[in-house]
């Protein structure tokens, strides 16, 4: 593939709700453009771009491939995305290596919830949006019904029909340009004229479309005044600024279907039209401490600023980072800094992917997308640079982790490589969490879902890396809520030298962590007996008293004790100290502590009761009820326990339609009842 400069260069991200039909897009748009000689089909499990095995098995896209096409002298660098919400990390910054993004709305379904994140993915990051509407073939499929549905959930933004289909459903045979005024017929390339039927509506869309690019310059906008037309040069100029514009946030909309290759090549010249070029690319940095703005033109004549969007950890290529290149050049056989390690990294191999063909290259321009291989200290998020290690692209923010596993090495042989192997997977995907939770004594590993989290594990068994997962355990903690007093004396005389010490204490609730103090007067026990005691009292701490959880929230104060001239040691102080705290512990009304969360959960407003109901299940406090165009907003706080697996309940309640956050709050007593239950369970895992 030869290079191309920057402003022959477009980056797409394909985003939407799954199984809207973008990874089908894409064969289509491979297929038209002659780098494939045949479509594939999610059914023959042989598509370009889900080349992954799980992907197959699955029949799911599940992370981010890049698709470079060439059509008319132009680079197209397509991302295609996965839909599904386990992955908003693979979205998130997939958008970031985008200058436009392609959202994909089935035709009969309509806006869905992972439209509307993409949606606002797109929003938060300032890029400029284009709607395919796709599966335009398909039975129910409605063009206008979509169209109305997207102009009332994104109201702040204005929808313009560049192509409009020419049928729907079993007649939909191909798509009206409102510029042009031309018909593509089926899977051509070639215009021909517009049937009559059609003309109309044509019409009714072309002065549409000129009004919108007038708005978008003072001089356009003039010159449709006087003369009531546009040159089509004109369109695109001003439709790419209205596109880009953050007051006008225009937005053009395309049909298509994919699947039988209707409205690709009308599509491709879109995207050569209506799509910024990287030349006109903002990007916010940090430069040091400070907030910055790459300010366009991006070009090959400024300094170095790559940001890796993108790692993949394969057992026998090894690491490939996926950049893109947001000023400045890259060549095979440099060295390039690593502002975020400080690493020198040198570029051995770099090529650009298309699915997991790896294609080689000699250099990249400004705005390209390449990928490198084998290199030692890179990881996702991470920017490159010439010398000025203070310039790093600005990551997104990414989600906290939802759900959770306790993982364990199958054998003695995955032991020492499942830690390395969880870093790696962590550093290639942020919304990605391991751990060692000292509270349980697991190893847990956090991410956005099941089924995240299940091909995480897939990919480290491709790693060498055989892993058990558990039902994490909740990290509950042992306080008390009254005060109690407790006497215990250590005597052991057994030949020889003996073991002797008494020690008094008190114990009453603190605000927080553990408090001890010494009231001895009178040198009933000396000092460092004192010291002993607290020892001593410290060990039973991490393994509670009543249930084996961490005790916190508690003061210990000893007041008397006795010991002897020969026989008292450090080791009976501890004894006497441990028995007397555990004692009184008991006798202080213990409770059990549990984690609260706050929740956040959009759901359409038909299943507000559904999920309210549900709550009220989980021990669930709703704090406040909201709603943002059709969907309602719940934020409650829920006991930790009651959502280990949310996700996968709320996805069954919602058909997928509902999404949640989760973030700490505090930790609350455990209601009796449930507190019983607990204990039980740990006394009779016991007794095993």
């Amino acid at each position: 593939m030869r290079g191309y400069q920057s402003e022959n260069i477009r980056n797409i991200a394909l985003v939407g709700h799954q199984s809207s039909g973008k990874t089908s897009l894409v064969e289509a748009l491979l297929f038209s453009t002659g780098a494939t000689t045949r479509m594939g089909h999610i059914s023959e499990k042989n598509m370009i771009s889900d080349w992954d095995d799980e992907e197959k098995e699955r029949g799911l896209s599940l992370s981010t491939s890049l698709l470079p096409v060439e059509f008319n002298d132009v680079k197209i660098n397509v991302l295609d995305t996965p839909g599904f919400t386990d992955f908003q990390g693979e979205l998130k910054n997939a958008i970031l290596a985008a200058d436009s993004v392609v959202v994909v709305v089935d035709a009969v379904s309509g806006v869905e919830v992972g439209t509307e994140l993409a949606w606002e993915y797109a929003r938060a990051s300032e890029q400029p949006i284009m709607v395919a509407i796709n599966k335009m073939d398909r039975e129910n499929a409605d063009f206008e019904t979509v169209l109305e549905q997207l102009r009332s959930q994104f109201e702040d933004y204005k929808f313009i029909p560049v192509m409009l289909p020419l049928g729907q459903q079993t007649d939909f045979d191909g798509v009206a340009n409102a510029l042009t005024q031309k018909a593509y017929l089926g899977d051509g390339a070639a215009p021909s004229d517009l049937p009559e039927d059609y003309a109309d509506a044509l019409e009714e869309a072309n002065m549409e479309l000129l009004e919108a690019a007038a708005e978008a310059d003072d001089e356009l906008l003039e010159k449709y005044f006087e003369e009531e037309t546009l040159s089509f040069d004109e369109v695109r100029e001003g439709m790419r600024k209205a596109s880009r514009s953050p007051e006008l946030k225009t937005v053009p909309v395309f049909a298509t279907s994919a699947t039988e290759n209707i409205g690709t090549i009308p599509l491709l010249e879109a995207l050569v039209a209506y799509a910024s070029s990287p030349v006109e690319r903002r990007v916010n940095i940090m430069r040091g401490n400070e907030a910055d703005v790459l300010q366009p033109p991006q070009a090959d004549s400024n300094p170095l600023a790559a940001y890796v969007f993108k790692t993949l950890n394969d057992r026998f290529v090894g690491t490939l980072n996926y950049f893109r290149i947001f000023s400045g050049t890259i060549s095979s056989d440099r060295r390039n800094l690593n502002a975020n390690s400080g690493a020198d990294e040198r570029f051995n191999s770099l090529f650009v992917m298309r699915g997991k063909e790896q294609i080689p290259v000699q250099e990249l321009h400004a705005g390209d997308i390449g990928v490198v291989a084998k290199l030692t200290d890179t990881k996702t998020g991470d920017t490159f640079v010439d010398s000025d290690t203070s310039i790093q692209v600005d990551a997104p923010d990414f989600p906290a982790p939802l759900y959770m596993l306790a993982v364990a090495p199958r054998a003695q042989a995955d032991s020492a490589k499942m830690g390395p192997t969880l870093s790696n997977l962590c550093d290639a995907d942020p919304t990605l969490r391991w751990r060692q939770d000292g509270d349980t004594r697991q190893t847990v590993l956090e991410g956005m879902g099941q089924i995240h989290l299940e091909v995480t594990l897939k990919r480290a068994e491709s790693l060498g890396v055989n892993i058990d997962t558990d039902m994490p355990k909740v990290p509950y903690r042992e306080t008390i809520t009254g005060d109690a007093e407790s006497s215990y004396t250590h005597k052991k005389q057994t030949g020889g030298a003996g073991q002797y010490g008494r020690v008094d204490l008190k114990v009453e609730p603190a605000l927080e962590g553990f408090e001890f103090e010494s009231s001895v007067f009178g040198g009933a026990i000396s000092q460092q007996f004192v010291a002993s005691t607290e020892k001593g009292i410290r060990a039973v701490l991490p393994d509670g008293v009543i249930a084996g959880f961490p005790v916190e929230r508690i003061k210990v104060n000893v007041f008397d004790g006795k010991e002897h001239p020969v026989d008292s040691k450090d080791i009976a102080f501890q004894i006497a100290g441990r028995e007397a705290f555990r004692a009184a512990f008991r006798k202080a009304k213990p409770v059990l502590l549990e984690p609260i969360m706050d929740v956040k959960i959009t759901v359409p407003e038909s299943m507000m009761g559904d999920v309210m109901s549900d709550l009220n299940t989980r021990r669930g406090r709703v704090q406040g009820m909201d709603t943002i165009g059709f969907k309602s907003v719940v934020t409650a706080e829920v006991p930790l326990a009651e959502m280990l697996r949310y996700g996968n309940d709320l996805r069954s309640m919602s058909g997928g339609r509902g999404i949640y956050t989760m973030d700490f709050n505090r930790y609350d007593r455990v209601p009796s009842y449930v507190q019983d239950d607990i204990i039980a369970e740990v006394e009779a895992a016991a007794a095993q």
